[in-house]
């Protein structure tokens, strides 16, 4: 059975009994990030806040949004002060390891990810709520942005075809074969495949059937059989770095690599680059 202390940093994961013992702490803030509010509407944990994905924290060409005024007043609407813990969760797997990246650029380290996640709060019949969670707006104090936590595109392709860094490319087989464009087949103008050289590996295939993390024995087997070690830096990407921000999170924080650095622009904006020659396939 996998215990939270296995991980190179157990701090970081909280359990389902812990969040259920802190439902009421004023020093406890859950957020729940979703791409629709129907969700969270028919259904979320007592006192979570929601964030939409969309609205909240990406721009409209699906670029994550790094603006400090616009995070600012997301934190101090949702009741955050600098001193809060964060519980972050999703309705689907991985957000929560997303949302603790976005938090640590951002500069608020006190962020937990939910292990298991809605997923697993629900098969416990644990207590759910209907009604809006509202709080007392805060008086949040912005912090300097850690960019050492991402890498940008020139990085990303001088890493082509290069023993390393790895481009480890974490989205469905479908995306990473060309088939989809995001979950989808390929609209007009959107070109599809992945960046040259790079190593798949789907993020959902960390998680046991239950939404939790695998064991630190099983991740280390699963990366290291794609030749990703913790003695190389690592690149890992997506579509629109939600999915590598939640692997980032895995790869540093779970399994203690060194050298990770999400690459948030992802396959939106590699895509979508003039430069033909830094496009296709392997």
């Amino acid at each position: 059975m996998t215990t939270n202390s296995d991980y190179a940093d157990p701090s970081v994961i909280v359990d389902t009994q812990w969040l259920a013992d802190h439902l009421n702490d004023p020093h406890v803030r859950i957020i729940e990030v979703d791409v629709s509010p129907e969700p969270y509407k028919n259904a979320h944990i007592p006192g979570a806040v929601f964030w939409n994905i969309f609205t909240d924290l990406l721009l409209p060409n699906l670029q994550i949004n790094f603006d400090a005024i616009a995070f600012t007043k997301l934190m101090a609407r949702s009741g955050v002060t600098n001193n809060t813990t964060v519980i972050a969760y999703g309705s689907y797997p991985g957000i929560g390891g997303w949302i603790f990246w976005l938090l640590k650029v951002f500069g608020h380290d006190n962020v937990r990810v939910l292990n298991g996640g809605y997923q697993k709060w629900q098969s416990e019949n644990r207590p759910l709520a209907t009604e809006l969670s509202t709080f007392p707006s805060t008086d949040y104090q912005p912090q300097a942005l850690n960019h050492s936590l991402r890498v940008l595109h020139p990085e990303v392709e001088a890493a082509i075809h290069q023993q390393e860094p790895i481009l480890l490319d974490v989205r469905t087989i479908q995306e990473y074969n060309g088939e989809w464009f995001f979950n989808q087949p390929p609209k007009a103008n959107e070109r599809t495949g992945h960046i040259p050289s790079a190593v798949h590996l789907e993020h959902l295939l960390t998680l046991n059937e239950d939404g939790t993390f695998k064991s630190c024995d099983e991740l280390k087997n699963l990366y290291t059989s794609k030749g990703i070690t913790p003695d190389k830096e690592i690149f890992p990407y997506c579509a629109i770095g939600g999915r590598s921000g939640y692997t980032w999170f895995v790869l540093k924080y779970l399994l203690g690599y060194p050298n990770v650095r999400n690459y948030d622009g992802s396959w939106n904006e590699w895509s979508r680059l003039v430069d033909s020659s830094a496009h296709g396939k392997c």
